[in-house]
């Protein structure tokens, strides 16, 4: 047996092991949640791959209640900070608090400090607190007064924004955008979904229990980023990218005029990691293609800034990347 087909054993023995953690999680949340198996499946992607996520729907489709339900049935700390226009980043980070009997100041820590964070209506939040919140995400620690203080282990941010109503908000920069994973647009639920929901509305939703501790989180991401991913699947996650930056040399001239800038390095390392998470949730000791095109529309979407040509032709971010998946081959 040579050393390759030994690793992808291992590798698929381990998997054996922890899968069955998240399948419990998955029908934890599942009690509360009916339907959105694809928001739910993102989540447990994030959590894997160890990145933020922006959920992105109207109101009332149960995108607070699956983060708090992925919250409760991980055994983490939650907080949530519904953002206003008169936030402040003490409001959120914490402040320094004068103690005049030693006259020295002591950190009083803000709801940042805990393992799953959401922000909910993330564009209301002004420029000074879009800043603060973009360090505590890529660097995994807030500045209070001089010092730097470093969040919790895990921790992730799960933004929600309304993308109907626009007065009294922010656009979030592309900087900020940018260090979220990945960008999940959050549907209506089907009639049958919706009837399920007003039946167990009636019968009164369930408690949830932890069934997933932060150590089998952490045995799952060392897991998850050793699934097997073959050296066609990086030249094709590269084609992917290139082709948003460059969509006349992947042979797609129709997008040139659409695309101003393509997507960062960001998104080849994001859509790496995702798509062994989405492996993983597969049960797979592999990464395969499918993995790759099923995760590339959440990790591009919100990467690439399209022309005004584009507005114009009301072509929208999602439609770029159905044209750069059907037109990249596929190996």
């Amino acid at each position: 047996m040579n050393e390759a087909v030994h690793d992808l054993e291992q590798v698929r023995s381990e998997l054996e092991q922890v899968s069955g953690h998240f399948a419990a999680l998955r029908d934890e949340v599942g009690r509360v949640v009916v339907g959105q198996n694809t928001m739910i499946e993102r989540i447990l992607v994030a959590l894997l791959a160890d990145g933020h996520i922006l959920l992105e729907g109207v109101p009332g489709l149960a995108k607070t209640t699956a983060v708090k339900a992925v919250a409760q049935a991980i055994q983490t700390d939650f907080h949530r900070i519904s953002f206003t226009p008169d936030l402040l980043p003490a409001d959120i980070l914490g402040t320094q608090i004068y103690d005049p009997k030693t006259g020295d100041f002591s950190v009083k820590s803000g709801p940042i400090f805990t393992n799953i964070l959401l922000a909910d209506e993330i564009n209301r939040a002004p420029a000074k607190v879009q800043s603060a919140l973009l360090e505590a995400m890529q660097e995994r620690q807030v500045t209070i007064g001089d010092e730097a203080h470093i969040l919790p282990k895990p921790f992730l941010v799960l933004a929600t924004q309304n993308p109907i109503e626009q007065e009294g908000t922010y656009p979030l920069p592309e900087a900020q955008v940018d260090r979220f994973m990945l960008k999940i647009r959050v549907g209506y639920p089907t009639r049958d979904e919706e009837k399920e929901i007003l039946r167990r509305s009636v019968a009164g939703f369930p408690e949830l229990s932890p069934v997933i501790s932060p150590e089998h989180l952490e045995q799952a991401r060392q897991v998850s980023g050793r699934i097997r991913f073959d050296d066609k699947l990086v030249e094709y996650i590269l084609d992917l990218v290139g082709a948003t930056r460059d969509p006349k040399a992947a042979g797609i001239n129709d997008l040139e005029a659409l695309i101003e800038f393509g997507a960062s390095p960001r998104a080849t390392l994001a859509l790496q990691k995702a798509a062994r998470a989405h492996a993983f949730l597969a049960g797979r000791a592999y990464v395969n293609s499918a993995d790759v095109k099923t995760m590339a529309p959440d990790v591009l979407r919100h990467r690439m800034v399209l022309s005004y040509e584009a507005e114009a032709e009301e072509v929208d971010a999602d439609e770029v990347v159905d044209r750069i998946l059907a037109t990249v081959p596929v190996p």
